[in-house]
Parts: C-alpha cells; structure tokens; sequence
C-alpha cells in the first residue's frame, strides 16, 4: 500500500510539472495580464543597425532570425526612436530617461553630468541588480555604478568580440534577487565580415541608397554587414535560449539597436528610428504591434514603474508599460533629435534640431550655407571652421519639414508648402520650447554658434588633424580659450 502511495504522488508530481511546462510554452492567456511580483528585465543592445534591415520590419534578403522570433512571441514597435544617432549619446537616454542636453552626453565619447541619477542608482533602490554585460561607452563610473559588469570577450574567426555569454550563463543560473541586465552586443558595428563575391541581389535597397547599387565597394560593405547581422542573432538566440532555460515568464526581454547606420550622426529617421521588440510571457499578447511614439527615455520610466517605483519629474521619458499590458494609449505627442558633428573623427560645426509627431517631421539645420553669415565672428579663425562646416554640408537646407505618412524616406522637402506653414509653424514653436527646457547651448537668436570642446585635452579638436580629417597648417593650433564654449562635465 505504501509503494502504491509513492507511486501515486511521483505520477502526479510528473503531471503538475508537465501542466506547469506547457503553460509556460503556451504563454499569455488573456486573463493573466499582470504580474504579482518583480520582473527580471533583459535588454539587448544591438549596435549600429538600420531599422529596415530585419525580417519583422519588411527587409526578407537579412537573417534576422532571433529578433524574428521576439516579434512572434512579444510585440513590435513601429515608431520608437533615440535622440542622437551615435553610440555614447543614444545609450546615456536609456540608462538616465534624459534626452542628450539635460543628460549633458550630446556629443559621442563624452560624459553624463555627474549629479545625474542613472539606471543603476533607479533600480538599486527599487530592490534590483543592475549588470552590464558588453559594450559599455557611457561615463562617468559614479554615475554609472553597475552591480556587475562584464566585458566583451575575443572570438576567432570573427570581426568583432563576443558578448559575455559564460557570464551571462552564470549569472541567469544563480541570481537570487530581480535584477536588470543590459546586454550590449557590439554587432553589426564595423569592421564587418569579408564576404567574397557579393551579390547585389541579396542587398535590398531602399529611395536613400538606390543609386549605390552599381558601386562595388559598396555592395561589399553590405553583404559584410548582412553577415555580422547574422552573427549577432546567433547571440540573440543563444541569450534566448538561456533565458528559457533558467528563468521564469515573469521576464521581460527587450531587443532594440542604438541607432541607424546609414543615418548616423543625422536626424533623419533612417538614423532616429530604431527596432525595438518586446517579449512578456502571459503580459504581452504574441505577435501584436503598437504604432505609439515611443522614446529612448522612455525606458528607464517603463522599468521603474514595472519594478513598483515612479520615475522623477525631471525625467523626460513617460512609461509605456500600458502598452505592454494592451493598452493603446498615447505615450508621446513628440519626439525629439540631436545632432552633434563635433567630437567625431569628422568633425564639423553643423548643429541640427528635430521635433517628430505621428505624421509630421521639422528639421533646423543651424549652420546651414542659407545662414552661415549670420553665424560668423569677426574672428577669422573661429569663422574658418564656421564656414568649414557649413561648406561641408552645402546641400543640407536651414529648414526641413517631411510628411512621413506619404514620404517615410524623407525625399520631398515641403517647407514652403503653403498649405502646410501652419503645420510648419506650430512645430518649430514647440521645438524652441523644448530646447529652452533641455538648457540647449543653442537658441532661435541669429550668429548663435558655438564651437564645443571638452575640458582639458580630451576629445578632438576642432583645430587639430583627426584620422579621418585634415586641416590647413596655417591654421592648426589657432583656437585658444575664448574661442571655445567649454563643457565642463566633459
């Protein structure tokens, strides 16, 4: 009788694990949409990929087979963006809910103001463990005090090193409390696989690149960057995989890119627009979309309130967790840009501004050629590098507005639309208002140009050679302190 007793109870013990198993392969059933306790939270950062080069967003020639898989199994956003397209600018909003002026990080390899609140002390205080696992290009370390962070590591017979996936292994198998983890690949970033006779057939191509198909170089970079796509899903799959294996349905996984390549250091949307794809088991629905405009800054607000906390008004981001639990509520009338040429290995003084709604976009390009004499000195070697810039970009116009409802690769510039001025005018008013809240070093007053430079001998300077850009001997050297808006933080 005993014996039937312990049979009894292993059978049944065998049944509940397997019931347990296959509602958990099933996921979301509609009525558990919420979660009793803290969520773990994963976000994969991918770097430097078009938002059109995945399965899920329309480009079917990319392997694009892990991301793929999140929008089946989570829900894929249409319209999230990052302020800045480069690297250290576009990951300071998701880690501070700032945009780039208030977070002080609005040029590339530059620092976050150092009395700034970042994901790490947010979540801490929520009861979380905040790690870092890759690519990091954010500063200060006060500022950003990860719990655990993990470099990425050498990998033969590839262009780029690996995401700690050991670490990571570990990590998910053992952890004891909630925590948020950033995973931050540094693929498909350059340098690229080296594909050997590429087919121009297996690139799609889009009204911004068109005309690149008869150019071989190019052609070659493509398929390469195809290639390290690949390969940064082999990861995304790995990290999927772990995270079935060790963790819950209560995790939330979020994959997204820092920005577009072929719009980097732009504002324009191939730049600004970023994948983002989400996965909730029994919170979000399979396989939905949500149109919102979502933002970069939004994120850190998402996850404190998932956490049980409320973001601080001086944050700029506004969560989007109703979206996950199927609500289709406005998250932002708009969304905003920076663009800042400074401090780059081609570096330039030509400062953008954009302002975004659902339909309508405006772009101020500050040192634009129409301009550039109102932004001049009377110092000629400050005015050298003013007309540089402007030179530069000659093709680029003061003023920019885009109806992306009917033209979403921005080709047909309609600012002297007479039927859309007011559109024109209401967008350009909010956007000043905006830059005045963000303490902007810019404003709407004419001859308003300020050459950026960091403290110290940190960063490149506009008045020396970089590898990338070459400058008269005459004029090396020639820009001394006052010629120069110093930002202290930097």
């Amino acid at each position: 009788m005993k014996k039937h007793k312990v049979l009894l109870l292993l059978a049944l013990s065998i049944s509940l694990a397997c019931a347990k198993k296959k509602e958990k392969k099933e996921g979301y059933t509609e009525s558990s949409n919420s979660t009793s306790s803290q969520p773990n939270i994963i976000f994969f950062l991918a770097d430097d990929q078009d938002v059109y080069d995945y399965g899920c967003y329309g480009n079917e020639k990319v392997n694009t087979a892990g991301v793929d898989r999140l929008a089946k199994e989570g829900m894929l956003f249409t319209n999230a963006f990052t302020a800045q397209a480069i690297c250290a600018p576009s990951r300071s909003q998701l880690f501070t809910g700032k945009y780039p002026l208030k977070n002080g990080c609005f040029a590339n390899h530059t620092a976050t103001k150092p009395d700034i609140k970042s994901v790490t002390a947010q979540m801490k205080t929520l009861g979380y463990e905040v790690v870092l696992a890759g690519k990091s290009h954010v500063k200060p370390s006060e500022v950003y005090q990860w719990d655990r962070e993990w470099e990425p590591v050498p990998k033969k017979g590839v262009p780029r090193d690996y995401i700690p996936l050991d670490s990571i292994e570990r990590y998910l198998k053992t952890s004891k409390k909630p925590f948020c983890m950033f995973i931050t690949s540094k693929y498909p970033h350059g340098k690229y696989f080296d594909v050997e006779n590429p087919n121009v057939d297996a690139i799609k191509f889009y009204p911004y690149n068109e005309q690149k198909k008869g150019d071989k170089e190019y052609v070659k970079s493509k398929a390469g960057y195809y290639r390290s796509i690949e390969e940064d899903n082999t990861q995304i799959e790995k990290v999927l995989e772990l995270v079935d294996t060790y963790l819950d349905d209560n995790t939330l996984f979020i994959y997204s890119a820092d920005h577009g390549v072929s719009g980097k250091f732009t504002v324009k949307d191939i730049g600004l627009k970023v994948p983002f794809v989400a996965r909730w088991p029994k919170v979000i629905k399979p396989g939905t979309t949500s149109n919102q405009l979502i933002h970069y800054t939004d994120v850190l607000p998402t996850f404190m309130e998932m956490a049980g906390g409320k973001a601080p008004e001086e944050m700029d981001g506004n969560s989007f967790l109703p979206l996950f639990q199927g609500e289709d509520v406005k998250i932002n009338d708009y969304v905003y840009g920076v663009r800042t040429n400074q401090n780059i290995l081609f570096s330039e003084v030509f400062p953008s501004r954009m302002i975004r709604n659902q339909r309508y976009k405006y772009i101020r390009n500050f040192n634009s050629k129409e301009v550039v004499a109102n932004n001049l000195t009377g110092k000629p070697n400050v005015d050298y590098f003013i007309k540089r810039g402007a030179d530069k970009f000659k093709n680029e116009p003061f003023e920019e507005l885009y109806d992306l409802q009917n033209d979403p690769f921005e080709q047909y510039n309609l600012i002297k639309s007479p039927e859309l001025q007011f559109i024109k005018e209401q967008l350009k008013k909010d956007l000043f208002s905006w830059m005045k809240l963000q303490g902007d070093i810019l404003d709407e007053t004419h001859g308003n140009m300020p050459i950026i430079t960091p403290k110290g001998q940190k960063g490149f300077k506009l008045d020396k050679d970089t590898p990338r850009r070459q400058i008269p001997d005459s004029i090396k050297g020639t820009l001394k302190k006052g010629d120069y808006m110093i930002i202290e933080h930097w």
